[in-house]
């Protein structure tokens, strides 16, 4: 009995564990944007922040004006763009190893 309830717990404790952490290990394209200008997140300034699978997380490894003006016309204040990212999400905040944004130009 007692080995029941210490594999439950034990699986319960790694369960709730991988909900809290999403590795991309390889480049993945996500949304990418100001926080609080662009997805509504709350914060005190602008941000950077990433959009994956609808959920919206600010970005540690890298800030928003690591990629140019961000109130210019294409700007993280002004629009959503698609990066190729690495890291994992932790909580709620994505710890990017890798951060590159995509020319969406034709």
């Amino acid at each position: 009995m007692k080995n029941i309830l210490l594999a439950t717990f034990l699986f319960i404790g790694i369960a709730v564990q991988a909900q809290d952490k999403k590795k991309f290990d390889k480049p993945t394209v996500v949304e990418a944007s100001c926080g609080e200008c662009q997805f509504g997140m709350k914060g005190k300034s602008c941000d950077l922040a990433v959009r994956i699978d609808g959920k919206s997380y600010f970005v540690d490894g890298t800030t928003i004006h690591d990629h140019g003006d961000a109130h210019a016309e294409k700007g993280f204040c002004n629009a959503i763009s698609k990066a190729l990212v690495t890291g994992e999400i932790k909580g709620d905040r994505f710890k990017a190893t890798s951060f590159t944004l995509i020319d969406d130009k034709k």
